[in-house]
């Protein structure tokens, strides 16, 4: 997949940024990953630090998705509504200085829903259109607020957001429950119990309770209360994203490896196949693809 010359595409989130330097062979030549996130910046910071950009990749057009674009970032973006394909985001590219293009995000609204995405559409998309998932499919994307999206005709027609792994970050950093959610959540035992009790129950917020109330207890181990609560999360993230699906149909899970593995374990619970998509090889798929249009 060539490129007419080399990119610079930037995953540019609320914490984090993620910087991939593309040949025009549509080679990774590049990889940057800090902590220069959205919030990182004060105002003014943005225009200093796309000057910056600039002009340690003077002769690369950037490609710049993901909070960046929103009302907290650099310069705001409207939303392109649902259906929305890649062809679409193409066309609503909105070009702020010389050689640097900002993707635009989707939103929904409809059944009683509002939703919008922000970055997660380049992947999703980016896998659609280069094969790594059918054009018509039921896509994860795990994360602080995870997506759900369905696809028809490699178009994200509509979705649902679950703010899981904000949730049990808040839970783990100020919650009464902090103390026992120090340890690396395993896919095990005890993440599986929590997937099925979540997937049993309509009761989250008294069953993550009960996670302090079953350590006190002796009925749960210390080491294991992590591992249960995120099953818990886990499980009712993916209960509202099989919710009305094809009971037969595979998920696509696309994102981190460690988190697509712990969904996996949770699909797995559940009875659904899935099949696992490294985001960031996502991500530069729909970068690419993207890359082509301005050629």
């Amino acid at each position: 997949m060539g490129l007419a010359r080399h990119c610079v595409a930037i995953d540019w989130g609320t914490t984090n940024r993620r910087i991939f330097v593309i040949g025009a062979d549509g080679e990774l030549r590049e990889r940057i990953a800090d902590d220069r996130g959205i919030t990182a910046f004060r105002p003014g910071g943005f225009d200093r630090e796309i000057a910056a950009l600039r002009q340690h990749y003077p002769h690369s057009p950037i490609i710049l998705a993901g909070m960046i674009g929103s009302n907290r970032g650099w310069i705001e973006v409207p939303y392109i509504p649902c259906p929305a394909s890649l062809t679409d985001i193409a066309g609503a590219l909105v070009r702020p200085a010389h050689d640097v293009i900002i993707v635009p995000g989707i939103s929904m609204t409809g059944a009683g829903r509002d939703d919008v995405m922000r970055g997660e559409e380049i992947q999703l998309l980016g896998a659609a259109c280069s094969g790594m998932v059918r054009p018509d499919a039921l896509v994860c994307h795990p994360g602080t607020h995870a997506k759900w999206a369905n696809l028809r005709g490699r178009a994200i027609i509509s979705f649902r957001t679950v703010m899981t792994g904000e949730m049990f970050a808040l839970l783990r950093k100020h919650s009464i429950l902090s103390d026992l959610l120090g340890a690396e959540v395993l896919a095990g035992e005890a993440f599986e119990a929590g997937v099925r009790h979540a997937l049993d129950h309509d009761d989250l917020l008294a069953a993550l309770f009960s996670v302090r109330a079953k350590a006190l207890l002796g009925n749960l181990a210390r080491e294991d209360a992590a591992s249960f609560a995120s099953g818990l999360l886990i499980g009712s993230d993916i209960k509202i994203g099989l919710e009305d699906s094809d009971p037969l149909l595979s998920v696509a899970l696309i994102g981190d490896p460690h988190l697509t593995m712990l969904y996996a374990a949770a699909l797995t619970v559940a009875g659904r196949p899935c099949q696992q998509i490294d985001g960031e090889k996502a991500f530069l798929a729909g970068a690419m693809l993207i890359a082509k249009e301005l050629a």
